[in-house]
């Protein structure tokens, strides 16, 4: 590692040390401001749960799956145990499959930090403690006089084999801590295959029921056509086909007419001079703007249409004209003429009411239209059991053509999306994929300077008299050099998900739970590689070009660059263990807390009355991260700190998540757990990487023999790797025909049948897709009109007065 002065002048210094040097005082600073942050959100969030029942118990209110779950307390802690006491059953019962695969990753998680954080308690720490680590100088060479004293020597040799016999302790736990997290995420995955087997081998949703076939033919592009084709394989009966057409004309239309229905709703609300318009009550609740200046101007492209209508006659009367209410009415200013170079202004809301007619007309018309069928229909079966014979058959010997896949729920669709080509889709694919290739440049190269830069020997270089001032008090200086680093990473891993979850939104994919998967593998690998992987390699991220200058002039020698990633793994430590604990004991009692929503609840009329959306892929993969960090810190020395730190996050998050996803948030993609094969191939990145990193401790202090004693080890990980996804991928993807057959005979299968009577169990599936069909919304969506409260303050032309 590269030292130089400093500008301070305290001499010679390792850079590494700003970021990583474990220091007791920094820990403890980081452990003070988290514990002091994380328990003023949560003793908040208890005084203001059962008061705020509307933001804190949303999901409870509104969900009728959630309804069996217990009533939590209104005092203080009383909520605590009730909440601790829901079983996996209850879990699986009132949240889905995804919320009880995602709380299985965290206890999976605990128990392997249990038993990790047992042995580096009682033998890692002990062994490490009674064998100081000697120096080793940064060329990686132990220095010595160059006299050729053999006796000296063997000397040296005896002395260097008895004080390396603890490494042996590295290979020891390697396999341990390998065999038992296999074990874990087998065992684990067993019982989710079993559970998840069950839970939907017993419903009969329209999902379930439905294929999504896509690379159709031409002469087989209509519905009565696919019907044909597809009962005459003899795999069941069709019950309907709905095949996806070209409607972006249709789609703009209503995207026009939302636009000006929310221009329309906010001249009346200008214009009544109070929030009488009505809300959605899908989100939470938008302030509506205050009144304005009597006039309010706007413009618009298709003024010219309007030029010779009512509309623009409108503005030769009084603008009083027929208006007992004293406000004036709000105007609207609209271009027209060649070159839209003159402007008239107009009464915005006989206007907006004109436009929202007309719109209406062409929304109508075009629905009647006969648009361009495209290579994708949903085909729903009279059964299940035909919709996965069909989903797991090859159905045409053609390549890409007439190709069965599982299908996403009416309300998961995209319908945008449904009619790109498919060269439409790839291209998009490419090109963002490209664009995550040039961010994580981007991202390397701003991430390791902004860490850089937060040192006060950098700060010194801009602003002197302010490094100079920190460096007089311990604490400030200790404040900067390692906490605000911890807190800027924090919050790049919080905005840089949203930058990933829009471009996984224009990559063209059919469905919303698609896209989610996308959201989880693009934001892990940013966290993996850019956090994780680039710092480790860089060092600590301080003195940027140093550390690239000193792996350009030591190319040649392989046990340098060693000692180099090496000793950047060790700084490090402290860096990740200040980190894991600002997300665990900081930063999920805010989440637990709401801190945005609580934000807006107040100003928003105190009316929140839906749940807000949970996202797995903006939690799950900084969740897998933390993981991978306290396994690959697993058995190094001071390897306790993170394991404690990890387990606390874990222990934590399990709590924070279970509330939010049974009383306060919802996942409303078709839950089927998908994600957790995702997980666990990460988690054996993870693990590899993990034995990768021991090797090299052990080659580094020149082991070379239980280095490459690391090689089976790795070896018959990645064999597991292929083992388990042929093996337990196929179960997490489809349903078995066999679960299907023993639904039927189960109680859980009778309570299915027997749903139709009133009598019978429902999962939570079937209760959100009750009387759900496939078909595109701007086909079947009603054309609502402005929502006003007093109905009475409209007349047919929009000129009505309002009368309290």
């Amino acid at each position: 590692m590269t030292t130089e002065k400093c500008p301070l002048g305290k001499g010679k210094h390792d850079y590494g040390d700003y970021l990583g040097l474990p220091n007791p005082r920094d820990t403890r600073i980081q452990i003070y401001l988290s514990v002091a942050l994380g328990l003023g959100a949560f003793a908040t969030f208890c005084l203001l749960r059962p008061r705020w029942k509307g933001l804190y118990a949303a999901r409870k209110k509104q969900n009728n799956q959630a309804t069996a779950l217990p009533d939590l307390p209104d005092s203080f802690f009383g909520w605590i145990l009730p909440l601790w006491r829901i079983t996996d059953e209850q879990v699986l019962e009132s949240a889905g499959l995804d919320a009880y695969v995602y709380l299985a990753f965290f206890k999976m998680a605990i128990k392997f930090l249990l038993v990790a954080l047992f042995f580096a308690l009682a033998v890692i720490k002990p062994v490490h403690d009674t064998h100081q680590e000697k120096k080793i100088p940064s060329d990686g060479h132990e220095k010595h006089d160059k006299r050729d004293d053999l006796s000296i020597l063997l000397a040296m040799a005896t002395d260097y084999e008895a004080y390396t016999d603890y490494l042996w302790m590295y290979l020891v736990f390697a396999y341990l801590f390998t065999a038992y997290l296999l074990y874990l995420i087998v065992s684990q995955t067993r019982k989710i295959i079993e559970v998840r087997q069950t839970y939907l081998g017993s419903q009969t949703t329209i999902t379930d029921r439905t294929i999504r076939l896509s690379g159709i033919p031409l002469e087989l592009r209509s519905e009565s056509k696919i019907k044909d084709f597809i009962e005459d394989l003899e795999i069941g009966s069709v019950e309907s086909v709905t095949l996806c057409k070209n409607w972006k004309e249709l789609d703009e239309r209503m995207i026009e007419r939302q636009v000006v229905l929310r221009k329309l709703e906010e001249a009346w609300t200008v214009y009544l001079g109070n929030r009488r318009v009505e809300r959605s009550l899908e989100t939470l609740p938008v302030v509506q703007p205050r009144p304005p200046a009597p006039e309010v101007h706007r413009e618009d492209e298709d003024a010219e249409a309007f030029e010779d209508s009512q509309l623009l006659n409108d503005t030769d009367r009084d603008p009083d004209y027929a208006i007992p209410y004293s406000r004036p009415r709000p105007m609207a200013k609209i271009w027209f003429g060649r070159f839209k170079l003159r402007f008239k202004n107009v009464d915005a809301i006989t206007y907006y009411e004109e436009k929202l007619r007309k719109l209406d007309d062409d929304v109508k018309t075009l629905r009647e239209k006969d648009f361009e069928p495209m290579p994708l229909a949903f085909v729903t079966m009279d059964s299940v059991a035909s919709a996965q014979m069909a989903i797991q058959a090859v159905l045409d010997p053609s390549p890409l053509q007439l190709l069965a896949n599982s299908s996403p729920a009416p309300p998961d669709v995209v319908w945008t999306n449904t009619y790109l080509s498919r060269n439409q889709r790839m291209m998009r694919a490419w090109s963002i994929t490209s664009i995550i290739g040039l961010l994580t440049i981007f991202w390397t190269a701003l991430l390791i300077p902004i860490a850089g830069a937060l040192n006060t020997c950098a700060i010194h270089e801009v602003f002197p008299g302010l490094a100079k001032a920190l460096n007089s008090h311990a604490l400030l200086e200790s404040l900067v050099n390692t906490q605000l680093p911890t807190l800027a990473i924090t919050i790049l891993n919080v905005l840089v998900p949203f930058l990933y979850d829009w471009l996984a939104n224009q990559q063209g994919m059919i469905s919303q739970g698609d896209v989610e998967l996308s959201v989880i593998s693009k934001n892990f690998f940013f966290t993996f590689f850019n956090f994780f992987f680039v710092f480790t390699i860089l060092g600590t991220g301080s003195s940027f070009l140093a550390v690239l200058e000193s792996f350009g002039e030591k190319l040649h020698d392989a046990s340098a660059i060693a000692n180099t990633l090496a000793k950047s793994l060790a700084k490090l430590l402290g860096f990740y263990t200040n980190f894991i604990i600002l997300q665990g004991l900081g930063l999920f009692p805010l989440r637990l807390l709401e801190f945005g929503a609580l934000t807006l609840y107040p100003i928003n009329l105190m009316g929140a009355k839906t749940p807000r959306v949970f996202s797995y892929g903006f939690f799950l993969p900084q969740t897998i991260l933390i993981f991978i960090i306290c396994l690959v810190y697993s058995v190094l020395r001071d390897s306790w700190q993170v394991l404690l730190s990890g387990l606390a996050y874990f222990m934590i998050g399990h709590f924070v998540h279970k509330y939010q996803l049974l009383y306060a948030m919802e996942h409303r993609q078709h839950s089927t757990g998908k994600g957790w094969i995702m997980m666990c191939d990460r988690v054996i990145v993870g693990l590899v990487l993990f034995q990768l990193t021991l090797a090299g401790q052990l080659a580094l202090r020149s082991a070379f023999k239980r280095a490459v004693l690391m090689a089976p080890l790795a070896i018959s990980t990645l064999w597991f790797a292929y083992k388990y996804s042929r093996t337990y991928r196929p179960l997490m993807k489809f349903i078995a025909l066999r679960s299907l057959k023993r639904a039927e005979h189960s109680s859980l299968g009778r309570g299915v049948q027997e749903e139709a009577a009133g009598e019978g169990h429902q999962t939570v599936d079937e209760a959100r897709e009750k009387e759900m069909r496939f078909a595109h919304p701007s086909l079947v969506m009603k054309l609502d009109d402005v929502w006003i409260v007093d109905k009475n303050a409209r007349s047919q032309n929009g000129a009505a007065a309002y009368h309290d």
